[in-house]
C-alpha cells in the first residue's frame, strides 16, 4: 500500500491529546513524505460531518480517557461520523495519571467496526485535567520520545506488509463499564450534574469559554450561566484568560483530592505494536 496522506484526528479539550495526535501524525507524514492535515472534534460543529477515508491513507485517531473509558457524550462522534473504506490508523488515547483502563481497547474496537485496520496504538500520560499535581509537565520529552518510536514502528510496520496489517491488539475490554470515581472517603463521588462557575470580579465578558465548550452548552450572552451539558472537560477553567472559572461541587472537589493523594506517581506509558 502506498500511503498517500496522513490525517490527525482528534477530540482535545486540554490540547495534550492533540499534541500526541499531531506529533504522531507529522512524524508518519515526515516518514512517508506526504501531506499531514489534522482534524479537530473539540466543538459542535467540528463534530457534524461525517469523515471518509480511503486506501492509502493513515488516521492518527486520539481521545482522553474519561472515566475509563472514551469520552461518553463524544463516543457517537467517533462510532457514527468516521469511517473508512480501507484505511490504517494509529489508536491514542491520553489519560490523568490513574489508568487508561479500557478506553484504548474501546477506540480500538470503534475504529475496527468503522472499517479501520489499526497498525499500532498507545495509551499515553498527560497533565490530568483537573490538577497539574496529577503528572504535571506531561507529556514530556520522554513521552515524545516514545511516541515517535511507537510512529516509526507502525510505519516500519505497514511497509514490511505492504499495508496488509493485522489489527493490533491491545489491554482492556471495550465492553466494560466506566470506571466510578471516588471520593476521599473510598466511597462513590457523584458529580454528573456539577457544572462550572463563574467569579463575576475576575469575569471580562470575552466569551471565549462559550466559544471553545465542546457541548455548547455555555450562554453566549451571560457565560455564568450553563444552559446545557457539562462533561467536566475542564477547557473552560484551563482557558480563562483571568481564571474567573472553577468548579466548588464538594463531590468533584473530593475526587480531585483523593487522585492528588493516591495517584502522584509516575504513570507509565503503553504502546502496542
Amino acid at each position: 500500500m502506498h500511503i498517500q496522506h496522513v490525517y490527525a484526528v482528534y477530540f482535545s479539550p486540554t490540547g495534550n491529546t492533540k499534541r500526541l495526535v499531531c506529533a504522531c501524525a507529522a512524524e508518519a507524514a515526515r516518514l512517508f513524505q506526504v501531506p499531514c492535515r489534522a482534524l479537530s472534534l473539540d466543538l459542535p460543529a467540528e463534530r457534524e460531518a461525517v469523515r471518509t477515508f480511503s486506501a492509502g491513507d493513515l488516521v492518527i485517531v486520539g481521545a482522553p480517557t474519561y472515566a475509563g473509558k472514551l469520552p461518553n457524550k463524544i463516543l457517537p462522534t467517533y462510532q457514527e461520523k468516521l469511517r473508512s473504506h480501507g484505511a490504517l490508523a494509529i489508536a491514542i488515547v491520553t489519560y490523568g495519571n490513574r489508568s487508561f483502563d479500557n478506553s484504548l481497547a474501546e477506540l480500538c474496537s470503534v475504529l475496527s467496526t468503522n472499517g479501520f485496520r489499526t497498525a499500532a496504538a498507545g495509551a499515553f500520560v498527560g497533565t490530568h485535567a483537573f490538577s497539574d499535581a496529577l503528572a504535571p509537565g506531561r507529556p514530556d520529552e520522554h513521552d515524545m520520545a516514545l511516541l515517535r518510536q511507537m510512529t516509526d514502528g507502525a510505519v516500519a510496520k505497514i511497509r514490511r506488509t505492504d499495508g496488509r496489517v493485522e489489527a493490533v491488539v491491545v489491554d482492556g475490554d471495550a465492553k466494560a463499564p466506566y470506571y466510578i470515581p471516588q471520593g476521599l472517603d473510598g466511597q462513590p463521588a457523584k458529580f454528573l450534574k456539577a457544572k462550572p462557575k463563574t467569579d463575576k470580579e475576575k469575569c471580562i465578558s470575552c466569551g471565549l469559554c462559550a466559544r471553545q465548550c465542546p457541548m455548547g452548552s455555555i450562554d453566549a450572552e451571560d457565560t455564568s450561566q450553563v444552559t446545557g451539558i457539562c462533561i467536566k472537560c475542564q477547557r473552560c477553567v484551563r482557558n480563562c484568560p483571568k481564571g474567573a472559572k472553577y468548579f466548588d461541587d464538594p463531590a468533584f472537589l473530593s475526587h480531585v483530592k483523593m487522585l492528588e493523594r493516591d495517584y502522584t506517581g509516575r504513570a507509565e506509558n503503553k504502546i502496542f505494536l
